[in-house]
């Protein structure tokens, strides 16, 4: 599934006697284009934030197909190939994207994760919790331990729903983390509405997901 990148592994070899515990150890090089890196990235998240793992093509097929679809979507419209589904033509695989991404809020989930990065950056404690219809809330904590209690206690509550629990010693952890983990889904919502827009003819409008903040740890958060 998905765009293809280039995969070489390594065997390492070592003759030095402090190294030779390391002989024969595996190192793998991938190498992507900015397209595949951030379609790449974007699987990761998903994985990261749902029980879905379209990287590895488990749990709820819609996500493995809304992933798939992107694929060709940038594919075509980015490196003039065509990707799992070539039979398709452009505007079929546009549709069927948009109708799985409403079903799904995929684009406007990854939407939500960068605006709320900075918001969590700022709060070494933080809880995200992506509701049913498409709302991301942030609930901030003073402590990881006020934090974790109150994270059980919403797993509880909220059975069915997407809880992530965000915590680090220090807000610059926090930071780093979400730049590096979430900063290129916003690469791979411009890259697939840019390319719906190209291989349709039609801007494609996608409403952006609201976002509710609650801070001062569980008793300012809202119920």
């Amino acid at each position: 599934m998905g765009i293809a990148g280039i995969h070489d592994v390594y065997s390492y070899d070592v003759n030095s006697e402090s190294g030779k515990h390391l002989k024969g150890l595996l190192v793998e090089v991938q190498y992507r284009t900015e397209v595949q890196h951030a379609w790449a990235t974007a699987v990761e998240v998903i994985g990261f934030i749902t029980e879905n793992q379209p990287k590895f093509e488990k749990g709820d097929d819609r996500y493995n197909h809304a992933m798939a679809l992107a694929s060709e979507i940038l594919a075509r419209a980015y490196e003039d190939e065509k990707g799992p589904y070539p039979e398709r033509t452009s505007i079929e695989v546009v549709q069927e994207f948009l109708a799985l991404d409403a079903e799904l809020n995929l684009l406007n989930t990854l939407r939500g994760l960068n605006s709320a990065s900075t918001e969590v950056s700022e709060n070494r404690n933080s809880i995200l919790i992506f509701h049913g219809s498409g709302e991301l809330e942030v609930r901030t904590y003073r402590s990881a331990t006020e934090a974790l209690a109150s994270l059980f206690e919403l797993e509880k509550e909220h059975p069915g729903t997407d809880i992530v629990l965000v915590k680090a010693d220090t807000s610059e952890e926090v930071r780093f983390a979400f730049k590096n983990y979430f900063s290129d889904a916003r690469d791979f919502i411009q890259l697939v509405e840019d390319g719906c827009q190209k291989l349709s003819g039609k801007k494609q409008i996608n409403a952006k997901r609201r976002t509710k903040r609650s801070s001062g740890g569980a008793k300012g958060a809202r119920r």
